[in-house]
């Protein structure tokens, strides 16, 4: 399969499919605290040229979904990042999608709920929203168009920390499950983290959290980073994330780029970094997701 270069891309007219459809996660409300309280969603434009969209304030969180104008049965879910307190909505979301459709693959971006509603585990609703996500996509799959087992999830920054974490704990559910919503197994069948945060922690770059724990039941993952990302979004993370693929032989691969830096996205850096997804579909490819 040809790929062609994310900057050739960007600035071109996507091959999209269908026009998007857009679902709720919680048709009655989503999960939330008692006395849980938040203002309305807020868009926030880019100030300059070199500023990103955000979108804040998210209480009711969807699915949009992407089509392909030639789906291959192959979806991923994607997940912009933003520190789990806004959501970088375009080079971390749409665009994203955008290219996937390229590639054949039905993407459905989730917008899940920001800003973290505790800072002790900032994670807890946006991973019940990418759990449910994994499932919805699954009931829908014969409507559109894909395939239930080859449904993938890629996410930016704290968007790769939901990542990696709705990877390896897609079962452990803190909410109420609904039969018609959810699967009981809602783990994806491939994972694509780009410069995922929190894996380590500030005091210790070298040393993965208790939580990021690979199981032999993990599936495969591809891993993005540059090697200049730093702090709690250190390169080394990802690469402390590959070996513990690699210590149980399971299939991984690891990109680490001599520079970027953080929250490079779809952004035209004109560095190598910029093909990240390039490398990403020929991974898909080679694991046969996109035949």
């Amino acid at each position: 399969m040809k790929f062609l270069p994310a900057l050739f891309l960007c600035s071109s007219l996507p091959l999209l499919g269908a026009e998007p459809i857009t679902v709720k996660l919680w048709p009655t409300g989503a999960p939330e605290a008692a006395g849980f309280t938040s203002e309305p969603e807020k868009v926030i434009p880019p100030k300059t040229d070199s500023d990103v969209k955000r979108v804040t304030h998210v209480t009711d969180p969807t699915l949009t979904v992407y089509q392909a104008a030639q789906p291959n049965g192959t979806s991923v879910i994607v997940c912009p990042g933003g520190g789990y307190s806004i959501l970088a909505i375009e080079h971390e979301g749409t665009q994203v999608c955008e290219y996937l459709n390229t590639l054949g693959v039905t993407a459905i971006l989730l917008k899940y709920r920001v800003p973290a509603r505790s800072k002790a585990n900032p994670s807890k609703e946006p991973l019940q929203d990418a759990q449910r996500a994994i499932g919805l996509v699954r009931k829908h799959a014969e409507e559109w168009g894909i395939k239930p087992d080859r449904v993938g999830i890629l996410g930016f920054s704290a968007g790769g920390h939901l990542t990696v974490m709705a990877t390896l704990h897609p079962n452990d559910r803190t909410y109420p499950q609904d039969p018609s919503l959810d699967t009981p197994d809602a783990t994806p069948n491939f994972s694509i983290p780009v410069y995922p945060a929190y894996l380590v922690s500030k005091e210790n770059t070298f040393t993965l959290l208790p939580e990021v724990k690979v199981t032999e039941k993990s599936p495969p993952m591809c891993l993005i980073h540059a090697h200049d990302d730093k702090g709690v979004t250190s390169a080394a993370a990802s690469a402390l994330l590959y070996l513990e693929y690699k210590k149980l032989n399971l299939p991984a691969e690891l990109h680490i780029f001599g520079k970027g830096g953080h929250g490079f996205g779809m952004r035209k850096t004109g560095l190598p970094v910029a093909e990240w997804l390039v490398r990403a579909g020929e991974w898909m490819d080679s694991q046969g997701y996109l035949k």
